[in-house]
């Protein structure tokens, strides 16, 4: 293999860190938008119609319609990108990393720039569905990680990017809420192209979205050589789960289904966690902050130091395991606790548990995978995460509405029995790692 003069590491973090914080700057602002589209457009535009029908399942809970409508819109963005991650994996593996990653990139600022302009609630859809389409960044940077590490590092690579991706959950929505505080225009709103009460945090996205573009564009070494580009006969699909069933590498189907399962009930939990919170203890946006803080600092913390010497020494799927189950005491306590002490402790177990089980499966799965596919499994692996953050919180969310608080977090503690299971089963990795010198 030839020498690499530059590592594409801090590179592969800086697209991970701004991409998740360009995502999640949206998410204080999901009270505002959903009273903004209702009163422009009225309750027979499509914010109105949507809110009739969240009624319906919600209530006349306000905080539950609230995060109904988040939900709505996350679920579309992660529909998306699990059809979408997959294809870009494929053709970043076939056309190599950077052209991919520089299409995504440019359609992720397009995104963020008709968000800017989102006169109608339409165009907030459209801008959304943009986005997750172009989703795909991450799985091909994880395929960069892939390219540049052998098999024994693999996991640190890894954990580089879920420290970047929890860094930028703490940031990006500290951002939003900043940005909420800040109005353009003269406050006399109109529907179709038009600057909306949300333009100056979607044009804070589409700034870090650009420098991302330019920074990938003038500092980001191609890391697959021309002569590893290639495509497993079989993969011109837009049928996700026949994609599914092209995935025969041993390892990978069984590790592609506890990470589908994990997020799953992970995302399940993550999704009531402020309903929770403000219900049990009373929490403040300030309070629930401070929880998100605490947790995405505990996961960097893991993810950055942790596993990035722990999973050499250990092997993947010790961690894997060792993380699944401190899950279970994690959301148990979550579910059961009465005060802030047990609260955080538990929040703590979660996230440490977490923290050790994402990169170590991602490490699992491009292990097991040969060169000429790892953008096309790793990106089919982060669509099944998508797939999961798109079901989990319509399972978590009528869990906690019919059967009370603490239901989603005993249901996700026993549900988690399941994919532990399946990872006492994973077989071992190949001795020669993925990337040998050809």
């Amino acid at each position: 293999m030839a020498d690499r003069n530059r590592s594409p590491l801090g590179i592969v973090f800086l697209i991970a860190f701004l991409d998740i914080v360009g995502f999640s700057v949206i998410f204080p602002l999901f009270p505002a938008m959903l009273d903004h589209y209702v009163a422009l457009e009225g309750p027979g535009g499509w914010c109105g119609r949507l809110v009739t029908k969240l009624r319906d399942v919600a209530g006349t809970d306000d905080h539950a319609v609230v995060t109904l409508f988040g939900g709505v819109l996350g679920s579309i963005y992660s529909l998306l990108q699990f059809l979408f991650a997959p294809i870009w994996g494929a053709l970043s593996d076939k056309h190599g990393r950077k052209p991919v990653l520089f299409f995504t990139l440019t359609g992720t600022v397009v995104g963020y720039a008709l968000w800017g302009f989102a006169g109608s609630f339409a165009l907030l859809i459209a801008s959304r569905c943009l986005g997750g389409i172009m989703a795909g960044n991450l799985s091909t940077a994880t395929a960069v990680i892939a390219d540049t590490t052998s098999g024994r590092d693999r996991a640190k690579g890894m954990g580089m990017i879920g420290m970047a991706i929890g860094l930028g959950f703490i940031l990006g929505p500290a951002l939003g809420g900043f940005a909420s505080q800040l109005v353009l225009g003269d406050g006399e709103w109109s529907t179709g192209l038009a600057l909306n009460p949300f333009s100056a945090a979607a044009f804070l996205s589409c700034a870090l979205a650009v420098l991302n573009l330019v920074w990938m564009a003038t500092r980001f070494e191609e890391s697959l050589p021309p002569e590893k580009r290639g495509q497993e006969p079989g993969q011109h699909t837009w049928n996700p789960f026949a994609r599914l069933r092209q995935l025969t590498f041993p390892g990978v189907p069984r590790t592609n289904l506890v990470y589908f399962l994990f997020v799953t009930a992970f995302a399940a939990m993550e999704f009531t966690l402020t309903f929770l919170a403000v219900e049990r203890f009373a929490y403040t946006p300030r309070d629930n902050a401070w929880m998100f803080v605490f947790v995405g600092l505990t996961i960097a913390v893991v993810n950055g130091g942790v596993v990035r010497r722990m999973a050499p020494r250990y092997g993947e799927k010790k961690l894997v395991l060792a993380g699944l189950v401190l899950l279970l005491p994690g959301f148990g306590l979550i579910g059961g606790a009465g005060g802030t002490g047990l609260f955080y402790f538990g929040l703590f177990c979660m996230a440490v548990g977490s923290a050790l089980a994402m990169p170590c499966l991602s490490s699992l799965v491009s292990r097991y995978t040969p060169d000429a596919s790892q953008g096309f499994v790793l990106g089919t692996f982060r669509s099944m995460g998508a797939l999961s953050r798109a079901a989990g919180p319509i399972l978590g969310g009528t869990l906690y509405w019919t059967l009370g608080s603490a239901a989603p977090y005993y249901a996700a503690a026993a549900f988690l029995l399941i994919p532990l299971g399946m990872a006492v089963g994973l077989p071992p990795v190949p001795k020669a790692p993925s990337q040998a010198a050809s």
